[in-house]
């Protein structure tokens, strides 16, 4: 059985209840993996995948880190209100994942943290952090989130620390700052600054 860490989680306050399922990305048999876990979704009566990842990216850590949401089939993105994945090219298990769930007709969708790749040789609270908050907001629901706050906080101190020890890495997130800063503000709308004031507030009283 390649399938060993999953857990299910009975959620009165929602309206579905989860099953995670967490682990290192098997280095083979990735066909019989994912045959074990939408075999288990079947069982459990699934009815929409949620995958959440990482990728390496030109972004600064001292910035929100922006998570990307795909669906492997135009009507699934069309009715989750996400994008279609055009992403063509090697994949990790997540793709195939995908790509079998289209298959099987189970809804899948994956969400996606753009990790700094120069502060990538540890994991990120923060990359953490997106990608719930990501999901929250796309369930419409609050997960409760502990230390997460402090941990990411403590994470992005800890790159601070980093860029200021070797000059050509703080020049470098300095150049990558000031083109996440100049693309923001010609991409933000009136809206989209409320939906963030509305997201954050929302939290806050969560805290």
């Amino acid at each position: 059985m390649l399938l060993k860490r999953q857990l299910g989680l009975s959620t009165p306050q929602f309206a579905n209840d989860f099953v995670i399922v967490r682990g290192v990305e098997p280095s083979m048999k990735w066909r019989t993996f994912t045959h074990q876990l939408l075999d288990l979704a079947d069982d459990l009566e699934v009815s929409t995948i949620i995958t959440l990842g990482s990728m390496l990216a030109d972004a600064p850590h001292s910035r929100p880190i922006t998570v990307t949401g795909s669906g492997a089939h135009p009507d699934i993105a069309k009715r989750l209100g996400i994008e279609v994945s055009r992403y063509e090219g090697p994949t990790g298990i997540l793709g195939v994942i995908q790509d079998a769930c289209l298959r099987r007709g189970i809804d899948a969708i994956s969400l996606w943290a753009a990790v700094p790749h120069y502060a990538s040789s540890s994991p990120s609270p923060k990359a953490t952090l997106a990608l719930i908050n990501a999901l929250e907001d796309f369930l419409e629901i609050e997960f409760p989130l502990g230390e997460l706050n402090d941990h990411a906080q403590e994470w992005e101190k800890e790159v601070d620390e980093l860029t200021q020890e070797d000059s050509e890495i703080g020049d470098y997130v300095k150049a990558l700052e000031e083109s996440k800063d100049s693309a923001a503000f010609s991409d933000v709308s009136g809206d989209e600054i409320a939906r963030e004031l509305e997201k954050f507030l929302r939290r806050q009283e969560g805290s």
